[in-house]
Order: C-alpha cells, then structure tokens, then sequence
C-alpha cells in the first residue's frame, strides 16, 4: 500500500504577519479556496486517499489538523512535542507505517507547496512510487529550474545512466548541493544536469529505515525503543521520549547526501515552495497595472506591481508606490519592499526577542 507522509510542522515566520504560532502558513487560505494542508491532501486524492494520509505536525497544531483534514484518521496525526527538523519527522513515520504495513510505500510531502498542475505531478509522483517499490532506493521528485535561482539546493543528477519508469525519466543522483551563489546557480542551469531539490520524497518504509540505521543509528535505536508502544494507551509518551532523545537534523543532510541508492525524477508541474511574500504575489491573479488584491477595499493612484493582503473591511489605499507588500492582520501591519520580502524574518527574530512584542507572533 503506498501511503503519503505531509510534514506539517513548520512556523511560518516569512508570512507574518498572516502567519503565526497560534495559525501558520501551512493552514492559512493564500490561493483560493483550500488551506495549504487541504489542496496537499486534495492532489494525491486520486493516488492516495486522506485514510491513508500521516501528518507529522506540532502537537499544539494537532486540533487544527483533525478540523482541516477529518478524513484523516486521528491515530495518524502525530504531535511533535519539540521540533527537531525533518529527519525525525521521517523516522517515527517510517516506524509507525512500518508496523502497520511492512509493505508500505511513503510519500513524504511538505504541507506548504502550491502546484499549479496537480495531474502532471501525480504522473511524477507514479513514476517515482514505482521505482521506490522496485527495489530499496530513496526517490526524490527533482524540479527542471527556469532560472539561475541561488535560494533553492539543488540535486546533481548522472545523465549518463537513466531509465524510464512509467513514461517518465529517472536519474541516479551524483550529489545534493546547497543554495549555491549567482554564478554556479547559473552553471548549474546551462549543464542541464541539475534539478532544484523539492523536499519531496517516496521509498518503502523498510527502505529509509534501513538507511536510518546505517547513518543515524542513535535515532534508529530511538524509534525502535519507542515502538512497542505506538498505537497503544502508552502511544503519546512514546512519541514525546523519541522527540527528547533523538537528534535534530535534516533527512537531506542525514540520509539523502550519504546514501549510495539515491534517485531523482524531475518534473514540471508548477511547484512553488511559496517561501515569501514575493512567491504570493507571483502566483497571485493581477489588474493591469500589476497589482494584486486579496481584500475588500483597495484603490491604488500611480501605483503598481504591489501585492495587498487583507480580510478587514478596512480601506487601503497605495498612493505613487511600487513593488510593495502591504499585509495587514487584526493585530499588525507588514509594509515591505516585494524584493526584500525574505526579510521578515529578521522582523519575527526582533518581536521573539522582546519579550513585550511576543504577543504579536
């Protein structure tokens, strides 16, 4: 059985003031209809149906989780007691489907992507799930870069080996590779052996557990430790020990860039990680002067390419201005530079750290 794994814990803090603790990005509407979490859930429907769906979130988020998904079955909904990056997010994963499903087949996906062609993703998404069951590879879904972007790591795929599963291509990875600078992204490009490195992956469950043991064997140890008691009454504080006793890393810096039985499939569906607030306004429905409107009162004078976000009934007004974000929430209001939009963070650093700004987080 082949079951999908959302990684739904993340905090958002590029979209505040929108996004915030109590309600990150991740379960926010910023396209149309459907939270980020829901259309995650919503694309693979035709592969994967919501009762076969795990999400690996924050235990404070875990209520909005089951009133956003409820086709999902509550004991597939996991609470990370702390967050400690994505390889133990798949580890405890790969157990809990593992005992349920020595068969099983994970897809593992973050919760905050925008697909504009979701059927070109699922026939991707097939070829990668019939390579992972063929045999004990780790598949990533690599995406075919347009631009020399420095923002995104990239997959160094061999050109020199590839097969076709399913109608579509699939590459042994040479090597993962940082956000590079300006000009290697721009090597990268032309090579045409690079892919941007998606965060999206699919293997047996076996498969990664094994490769867990051999290059994280302290957190193998761990999950298996904390097993017996999964899907018991003991299951919460299980999760809670694993969580506290394993190491915080990356599945990418953990696994992906050790194993030697790595593929890619790269693809064009139209994904956008969404990282900012510049992504919303370049996936965002514009007038003709480029500005894009998601609120109930706008008017603009010699303004344009600005993006305003809102749900007050407030009026707002952008008078001879360009490239500008205006966010407004009820409790604050983000200006910023559409170019200067990964900034925000530095914002969200400066209120953690006054503790009387706190409240607005």
């Amino acid at each position: 059985m082949v079951y999908a794994v959302i990684m739904a814990g993340g905090s958002g803090t590029r979209f505040w003031p929108k996004s915030t603790k109590k309600l990150p990005k991740q379960f926010l509407s910023l396209f149309g209809e459907g939270t980020m979490i829901q259309n995650t859930a919503k694309r693979i429907e035709g592969l994967i149906p919501q009762e076969r769906v795990m999400v690996v979130t924050n235990d404070s988020y875990v209520n909005i989780v089951k009133e956003q998904l409820p086709k999902v079955p509550e004991e597939n909904i996991v609470g990370e007691p702390v967050a400690k990056n994505t390889a133990p997010c798949v580890a405890i994963a790969a157990e809990m489907l593992y005992k349920k499903d020595p068969e099983a087949v994970m897809v593992v996906l973050p919760a905050d992507h925008h697909i504009t062609d979701p059927d070109a993703f699922n026939q991707y998404l097939e070829s990668a799930i019939a390579k992972a069951e063929s045999g004990e590879h780790l598949v990533t879904i690599g995406i075919r870069p347009n631009r020399p972007e420095t923002g995104f790591g990239y997959i160094h795929s061999d050109n020199a080996s590839i097969e076709e599963v399913k109608e579509n291509k699939v590459h042994p990875v040479k090597a993962f590779t940082e956000k590079p600078d300006l000009p290697t992204a721009e090597k990268f490009l032309d090579s045409g052996d690079y892919f941007w490195n998606s965060g999206m992956f699919v293997w047996k469950a076996e498969a990664v557990l094994k490769e867990i043991k051999c290059h994280l064997p302290s957190m193998y140890e761990e999950v298996k430790a904390a097993s017996p008691e999964f899907y018991t009454d003991m299951h919460e504080a299980a999760v809670n020990d694993f969580y506290h006793a394993c190491e915080s890393i990356s599945i990418d810096y953990g696994i992906m860039e050790n194993s030697d039985s790595v593929f890619v499939v790269p693809g064009e569906f139209g994904w956008n990680d969404v990282g900012s607030w510049s992504a919303v306004y370049g996936l965002a429905d514009k007038d003709k002067h480029g500005n894009a409107v998601q609120t109930m009162f706008t008017t603009f004078a010699g303004s344009k390419n600005n993006l305003v976000f809102s749900n007050s009934e407030k009026m707002i007004s952008l008078v001879g201005v360009e490239n500008v974000a205006v966010v407004e929430t009820d409790d604050a209001i983000l200006v910023c530079d559409l170019n200067s939009a990964q900034g925000v963070k530095q914002i969200v650093d400066q209120l953690k750290a006054a503790e009387d700004l706190q409240k607005f987080l």
